[in-house]
C-alpha cells in the first residue's frame, strides 16, 4: 500500500506540478455556523485568486446548497453509486465557486465498499489536478469513515462559538482526531462573538486545554463578529461577503483566507506524502 500511495503522489505531482490544499472545516456541535463559515471563506480565497471547491459531507442533511440559493443537479451519492461521472456532480455557483452536495441518504454508503473507495480517490485526484483548494465541509460529530477523512486532509479549522458547550464539544472533537493522528494541525475559529464578550478569551482556553491535557499546539486564525448582515444573507440565500463585502464580518473572512493565501503556506503542503496517499493508507489499515 505504501507503494501505491508512493506512485500516486508522484504521479500527481508530474502532472500537476504541485498538490493542491486539503481543508476540513469541522465542529463539535451542529449550529456553530460551521456552513456559512465554509461558503464564505471559500469566496474569500476566490477573490484571491484561487480555484476552489466545496464537498459537502454534512451526512443526508448538507446545507451548501441552500446557503447558496440553488439545487443541486446531482449529488456525491450519485457518483459514489456509479450513477454520474464526477463532472457530472459538480455544480456551478454564482461567483465562480463550485460545489458538490452530498445528497440525501449518503449515510447509506458511508461505510465505503472498495469500489466507492476507488471512485471517491478517482474523484479525488481529478480535483486536485483542477483545483486550488478542496473544501470538506463536515457533518457535526463523526464516524469512523469521517474521521479517517479527516485525519488525511492538510488542514483542519475547527468552527466554535463562545458558548461553553460549543467550546467543550471543539474540544472533544479535537482530542478524539488527535487520538487517530498526534501530528494532525488545527486551527480555530471563534464565530458569533458578540460585542463586548470576550471571545478572545473563551477560545484561548480551549487553545490551552489542547496545550495541557493533549500536548497539542493550535492556532487561533481570526475570530468572528456577531453580524446581522449574516442573517440577512441567509434570508437571501447568498454568502454575506457577495452582499456586505464592507461588513465587519466579511473584513475579517478575508483576513482569515489571506492566512491560506501565503507562500509560506503554499509550501509547506508541496512535501510528503500528500492527501490521497494518506487516505488510501488509513483505509487500507481500516480493512486490515
Amino acid at each position: 500500500m505504501r507503494d501505491q500511495a508512493e506512485t500516486l503522489r508522484h504521479r500527481m505531482l508530474k502532472s500537476q506540478g504541485k498538490l493542491s490544499k486539503s481543508i476540513a472545516i469541522v465542529s463539535g456541535k451542529g449550529g456553530v455556523g460551521k456552513s456559512n463559515f465554509s461558503t464564505n471563506f471559500a469566496h474569500a480565497l476566490l477573490s484571491k485568486d484561487k480555484k476552489v471547491i466545496i464537498i459537502d459531507m454534512d451526512i443526508g442533511m448538507g446545507n451548501i446548497h441552500i446557503i447558496l440559493g440553488m439545487t443541486p443537479r446531482n449529488s456525491l451519492k450519485d457518483y459514489l453509486l456509479g450513477e454520474k461521472e464526477i463532472d457530472e456532480v459538480v455544480n456551478e455557483a454564482p461567483g465562480g465557486l463550485s460545489f458538490i452536495s452530498g445528497g440525501s441518504g449518503l449515510d447509506m454508503v458511508m461505510e465505503w465498499s472498495k469500489e466507492m473507495f476507488d471512485r471517491l480517490i478517482e474523484a479525488f485526484e481529478h480535483l486536485q489536478q483542477t483545483y486550488d483548494f478542496i473544501l470538506f465541509d463536515m457533518g457535526a460529530g463523526a464516524t469512523q469513515r469521517t474521521i479517517e477523512l479527516i485525519v488525511a486532509v492538510d488542514e483542519i479549522i475547527v468552527i466554535s462559538t463562545t458558548e461553553p458547550t460549543s467550546i467543550t464539544d471543539a474540544y472533544s472533537m479535537m482530542k478524539f482526531i488527535c487520538l487517530q493522528d498526534p501530528d494532525k494541525e488545527f486551527g480555530i475559529v471563534g464565530n458569533r462573538v458578540s460585542k463586548g464578550d470576550d471571545g478572545n478569551d473563551a477560545v484561548t482556553r480551549l487553545q490551552y486545554a489542547m496545550r495541557k491535557f493533549l500536548g497539542k499546539e493550535t492556532k487561533i486564525l481570526g475570530f468572528l463578529p456577531e453580524d446581522p448582515v449574516v442573517h440577512k444573507a441567509v434570508l437571501a440565500q447568498e454568502p454575506f461577503l457577495l452582499l456586505f463585502p464592507n461588513a465587519p464580518i466579511s473584513k475579517r473572512m478575508m483576513a482569515i483566507a489571506e492566512i491560506f493565501v501565503k507562500p509560506s503556506f503554499e509550501e509547506e503542503y508541496q512535501q510528503g506524502e500528500g492527501f490521497l496517499g494518506k487516505l488510501r493508507s488509513i483505509f487500507a489499515k481500516g480493512r486490515g
